[in-house]
């Protein structure tokens, strides 16, 4: 479970929620230029973001580029779909994907472009680590795009509401929000029937019928009326702005079973991309814990411990 969206009003911003029952050793890293992030080739471009690190080797989470490129994984499990090798494609791992456009890539034209000749193949990063099912959304101050790899084959698809959660497929979610299309941020009006006078007995009775459980498709509706309804207050920087915004589809602890536990938000995020600056708020802390790329001493990678 999670949900990213992007925020651009004045500033950039991206930013995503991750949802889980159970922490996998997530920290906030920087690997800088000419870094080695997948198989015959290095970055050209620093990244910073959430990840894991394994054997000196980070699986990002999301994370953004100097060049103010922006990228996040969600779960899309019972839909990813990756291929065998192929010849005359660039063969990327499921986990080289994320470093590898923001790695070669400034703008998500560029990815866009770079996606058109990628093969994302079922490889595993390690015997015990399976390719994670997964989508992605690829944003920049200009562009949303979604990518998802359904039955061996890479689809792109433009996203005109910022937002992205899990299942279904992002043009199912997309077609969903027709359902909705009568919600509005202003009072309601009266058209019942005619003949029959009826008059909002309090605020905000213009969006009955927004959807407030925790299940994905639910979480689009909500996250894409709040970010495109979202107005800032003088004053309010865009990761505020953005950090509200995710704040719609925060998930309590007890709210919703997993497995192994109760499905909780570990993680906020935001991504100021003009900045430069990653900040994120965990379940436990509320306040923000700010980095930027000036952290990085441009030849090694930097890790900053994951805070409760």
């Amino acid at each position: 479970m999670c949900t990213a969206a992007s925020f651009k009003s004045g500033s950039f911003c991206f930013g995503r929620t991750l949802d889980n029952d159970k922490s996998y050793g997530e920290e906030v890293v920087i690997s800088p230029r000419g870094f080695k992030l997948w198989r015959g080739g290095s970055a050209l471009f620093a990244i910073m973001g959430m990840a894991t690190v394994i054997d000196g080797l980070p699986l990002y989470y999301d994370g953004m580029n100097e060049k103010g490129l922006c990228m996040a994984g969600l779960n899309f499990e019972g839909n990813a779909a990756y291929n065998a090798p192929v010849r005359g494609r660039l063969n990327l791992a499921q986990c080289e994907f994320l470093p590898y456009i923001l790695g070669t890539c400034a703008t998500a034209a560029e990815a866009e472009r770079a996606i058109a000749n990628i093969n994302l193949t079922a490889e595993p990063f390690s015997k015990d680590i399976p390719p994670a099912p997964l989508h992605w959304m690829i944003s920049d101050r200009d562009r949303d795009i979604v990518v998802e790899c359904m039955g061996g084959r890479i689809q792109v698809h433009q996203n005109p509401v910022g937002v992205l959660t899990n299942n279904p497929p992002f043009k199912e979610q997309l077609f969903n929000l027709s359902n909705y299309m009568s919600l509005t941020a202003d009072e309601p009006r009266n058209s019942f029937a005619a003949g029959l006078r009826f008059k909002p007995y309090c605020c905000g009775m213009g969006a009955l019928g927004l959807p407030g459980d925790y299940s994905s498709q639910s979480r689009f509706v909500r996250a894409a009326f709040v970010r495109n309804n979202y107005r800032p207050y003088e004053g309010e920087s865009g990761s505020d702005a953005l950090f509200n915004i995710l704040g719609s589809v925060f998930v309590p602890r007890g709210c919703c079973r997993a497995r192994e536990g109760w499905q909780t938000t570990l993680y906020t995020c935001c991504m100021d991309a003009e900045r430069g600056e990653y900040s994120y708020k965990t379940y436990a802390n509320g306040a923000p814990h700010v980095l930027s790329f000036v952290h990085s001493d441009g030849k090694n990678l930097f890790r900053q411990k994951f805070e409760q």
